[in-house]
């Protein structure tokens, strides 16, 4: 492997970085930490740009990101969409099959090294949206065979159950924490190859998640209804788009500095923070 010069990021809040918050009160992502990877893993330096804005449909995703996207001739593309289009109040899968097909058939063009992944079971993370385990399922087929199609490289974690351990989820069951971007972006590392890259992002926690009470569960329940749910759901029935007024953090390509502590072979390895 020579290395990447320029890795470019398209997708939504996923891949802007929510819930994972930067030391500037900004948001990281896996997407941040994948571009720490690979310029962790290689001599030559990488730029990296981001364009995602969140709360995008697959649709807004091609319109206004993927033009760009190729205008920067990126040679890592990652590709993430389609999330917020399955979670809608309806759903037009003919519409999204055709918006995945086109987004990746452009992105394809550029020539660059595609990544992308699938998302997890719902339900496990959350059992109040049970009702979208079938969409979700749905997406990740079109995902897949979207890759396959276009030769991008997938990250399957509806197979892998750490996925869902809740400490890789916010509390808002819909972003992942800090940790669970981490773990997206070591596996994102490992399919591509990266030097230094191993399966560890797999592995289970080291400790057992903690035990909740059903009083538990149930107060846990009631405050995702109230402080996570309501408010997304009015926002959708008045139409009000949740990225309203944002714009992409990174437009613009840039150098990533390589991380000041880096052992020699080992860049893209799952920290012990991370694990």
């Amino acid at each position: 492997m020579t290395g990447f010069r320029r890795y470019v990021a398209i997708g939504d809040s996923s891949t802007e970085g929510l819930m994972d918050l930067d030391d500037a009160g900004g948001y990281r992502g896996w997407a941040d930490r994948l571009a720490q990877h690979v310029a962790d893993s290689q001599d030559e330096p990488v730029e990296y740009a981001n364009l995602a804005v969140r709360g995008l449909h697959a649709g807004e995703i091609r319109e206004t990101q993927l033009p760009r996207a190729l205008e920067l001739q990126p040679d890592l593309l990652t590709v993430f969409a389609g999330v917020n289009d399955v979670i809608s109040v309806r759903c037009d899968f003919a519409a999204l099959e055709a918006e995945l097909e086109a987004l990746f058939a452009g992105a394809a063009t550029s020539g660059a090294t595609l990544a992308t992944f699938t998302m997890v079971d719902p339900g496990a993370v959350n059992p109040l949206v049970r009702h979208v385990r079938g969409r979700v399922f749905r997406l990740n087929r079109l995902l897949r065979s979207a890759a396959l199609r276009h030769g991008a490289v997938l990250v399957d974690f509806e197979a892998y159950p750490v996925a869902v351990d809740p400490r890789l989820w916010c509390p808002d069951r819909l972003h992942n924490s800090a940790l669970g971007h981490a773990r997206i972006a070591a596996a994102l590392a490992w399919g591509l190859g990266l030097p230094g890259s191993d399966a560890s992002w797999s592995d289970p926690l080291e400790e057992d998640p903690p035990t909740r009470s059903a009083r538990d569960t149930l107060a846990g329940d009631l405050d995702w209804v109230v402080h996570h749910f309501s408010p997304w759901l009015g926002k959708a029935v008045r139409h009000v788009p949740h990225g309203l007024g944002v714009t992409a953090k990174r437009p613009e390509p840039t150098v990533v500095p390589r991380s000041s502590v880096r052992t020699e072979g080992a860049g893209t390895r799952l920290a012990e923070s991370d694990r």
